[in-house]
């Protein structure tokens, strides 16, 4: 009698035990009553993938208010404050400049996409075939020089990178270690603009030399390999060497040589979050690391962008239905994190 009274009350322990935990173990709401404080960078071609997280963390019950549009430098700083939570526009390598500001206070979480964001310089490919450019050393030819000086200061015309968004830096070490400084004037106004106005400049007839990195909708308006060609550095030279090896990539489409020397090593896409906020939120760590998005993907977002497109809020909704499975795997292993 009391083998089975003390065999009856364990079973009994047993189920209520589990009916307790058993929630702890998956929640369908894990964020409920809490608000992520979500940032976005200033380049658009990153806020498709941005609202496409932003809508994830609202199915996991999380109150997300529209990402604040930040430049590099601010969203770094607030970050490692605790001011803003996450963004998941960094570029790595491009942005190891920040790593100190938020280093011990703020990490990497997963990856938007790995090693597949490109930066270099392009030139339309009837001037790559029509002068023989093959590198951003032909810029110093006089010929050359003369065929892409747009505003007559001398120098060949270079949409390149606005200030704090991290390739400037890139850019501007280039000009100096080349010696291009009297070849080639840089033009660092606001990108989107300065890039319509080279591919209006295309359209006339006009050659055009401009810096761009992927995705971005510049390569779907100008197709390297068709309008367009990558085009090499004279050498690699970064302003941190230990990435050299990255700067020189193979098979990359429209460039004119293979291995291709780009000068800019590949980057990841990826999320970097305030760590006090990854510890009281490990629903969030676990999606940030499950989450890819691929960049053909993106790439499509971006040209349908830059035809007109612009209710990116729409575009993400879209995204998640079309690809529920995989997203409702993402969600499902969020709200069983511990």
């Amino acid at each position: 009698m009391f083998r089975l009274n003390t065999i009856s009350t364990f079973a009994t322990l047993l189920l209520v035990t589990t009916a307790v935990s058993a929630p702890a173990i998956a929640q369908e709401q894990p964020g409920e009553g809490k608000t992520i404080n979500m940032a976005q960078a200033t380049w658009d071609t990153g806020w498709f993938h941005a609202e496409i997280y932003r809508q994830l963390f609202q199915e996991l019950g999380y109150s997300v208010d529209k990402p604040t549009t930040l430049d590099n430098p601010p969203f770094y700083q607030t970050v490692s404050q605790g001011d803003m939570d996450l963004w998941v526009n960094g570029w790595f390598p491009l942005h190891n400049t920040y790593e100190p500001t938020f280093a011990g206070t703020a990490e990497i979480v997963g990856a938007v996409a790995k090693g597949g964001a490109l930066e270099g310089y392009l030139v339309n490919a009837s001037a790559v075939e029509e002068f023989g450019i093959t590198s951003l050393e032909d810029f110093k030819r006089d010929e050359v020089k003369a065929a892409f000086d747009r505003n007559g200061d001398g120098k060949a015309d270079l949409v390149a990178c606005p200030p704090g968004w991290g390739c400037e830096i890139n850019i501007e070490h280039h000009m100096d270690a080349y010696g291009l400084r009297d070849h080639i004037n840089p033009i660092k106004a606001g990108y989107a603009a300065s890039m319509a106005d080279a591919v209006a400049a295309y359209e006339a007839g006009e050659n055009i030399l401009f810096y761009t990195w992927t995705p971005n909708w510049t390569v779907n308006e100008l197709v390297p390999g068709e309008d367009v060609n990558w085009i090499e550095v004279p050498k690699i030279d970064l302003p941190d060497m230990s990435l050299a090896d990255a700067a020189t990539l193979d098979g990359v489409e429209g460039c004119v040589n293979d291995p291709c020397m780009l000068g800019f090593p590949a980057n990841d896409i990826v999320p970097v979050v305030n760590t006090t906020f990854l510890e009281g939120n490990p629903s969030v760590r676990t999606l940030l690391q499950s989450v890819e998005i691929p960049l053909a993907d993106i790439f499509a977002q971006n040209a349908a962008m830059n035809a007109g497109d612009d209710d990116i809020q729409a575009q993400a909704t879209a995204w998640i239905a079309d690809n529920r499975e995989r997203v409702d795997e993402w969600l499902e292993a969020a709200r069983s994190a511990q």
